[in-house]
């Protein structure tokens, strides 16, 4: 049986932008497509949007039939999204689940038996909207699959996932490396071109004023940021087209700066213990912040 692809949904813009993204990706992989609302709390009315736009106000759905106001306002969201995602890939098959508990651990659970969980970004105004919530980042550092995370986009439509090629940042071990194996996937779904990019950087301790000596030890980090390059690409199937490049600088940068015109930047985690438990690396964490595309965050497990 097709894994499912889950998509956190809660009545927000972002989250409606992802339910759009993750039935174009659902038709694309052929695969249903299984929306999920979990909280512990009533939302407030002003982030919540049925699927035409327009506010669902929770209280007066509440009518005589013994549920809480807030039962009936999940309930209103989810048939919501399903019906937006049904309009939109109308093939698509699709279920939904309304979980009455916090919405990190549930996600966290569903996505043990999906091919990958969706989720919005969230933002507050100002330059909050540029900065992920707290729930997708959690998501994120955590889960035992790929997790999407909507970026890219402030209005409340999303972008075909078909469209741009996907970028895959490549790290130090490309070998097996779970993160390669999903971007290949991907291009070949899509049929877009794959784009692997390497960052390279050369220590300071390592320059030299010497004119005969400048250029070497940039030359052999670059040279060394190529053979990764060709380890990471070695499996890659014939039908996906490859553009490898190497990039002088810190990886957070080059991987942002090849977000631009891309439909999904694709990297690799594993997530490490930190003072608030588990967390992603900078490299993950800077990109799923200000990425101009999707980003998919691929954990690669011992």
């Amino acid at each position: 049986m097709e894994l499912p692809l889950v998509v956190g949904v809660d009545g927000s813009e972002p989250s409606l932008r992802a339910v759009d993204w993750a039935a174009d990706e659902a038709a694309l992989r052929g695969v249903p497509l299984r929306l999920v609302y979990a909280s512990l709390w009533e939302l407030p009315h002003s982030r919540l949007r049925s699927s035409g736009g327009t506010p669902i106000e929770g209280p007066a759905l509440a009518t005589g039939l013994g549920r809480s106001s807030e039962q009936v306002l999940a309930d209103t969201i989810v048939e919501a999204a399903a019906k937006r995602a049904h309009r939109r890939e109308v093939d698509v098959k699709i279920s939904t689940e309304v979980l009455p508990e916090e919405p990190v651990p549930a996600l966290l659970r569903e996505g043990r038996t999906a091919s990958a969980l969706v989720l919005g970004s969230r933002g507050r105004g100002g330059i909050a909207e540029l900065l992920l919530g707290s729930v997708s980042l959690a998501v994120a550092a955590r889960a035992d699959c790929p997790v999407i995370v909507l970026r890219g986009s402030h209005d409340n439509q999303a972008e075909s996932a078909m469209r741009g090629p996907v970028v895959l940042g490549v790290g130090e071990e490309p070998e097996n490396s779970a993160a390669v194996r999903f971007a290949f996937q991907e291009a070949a779904e899509r049929r877009v071109p794959l784009e692997a990019v390497r960052a390279w950087r050369c220590p300071g301790y390592q320059t030299t004023d010497h004119p005969l000596m400048a250029g070497e030890p940039a030359r052999l980090h670059e040279e060394r940021a190529v053979q990764t390059l060709d380890a990471a690409l070695r499996e890659a199937p014939e039908s996906v087209e490859l553009h490898r490049r190497t990039a002088e600088g810190p990886a957070r940068k080059v991987l942002l700066d090849a977000s631009a015109g891309a439909g999904l930047l694709v990297v690799g985690a594993r997530p490490r213990h930190g003072h608030f438990g588990l967390q992603l690396g900078r490299v993950a964490h800077a990109v799923l912040h200000h990425s101009a595309c999707p980003v998919a965050v691929v954990p690669q497990r011992a």
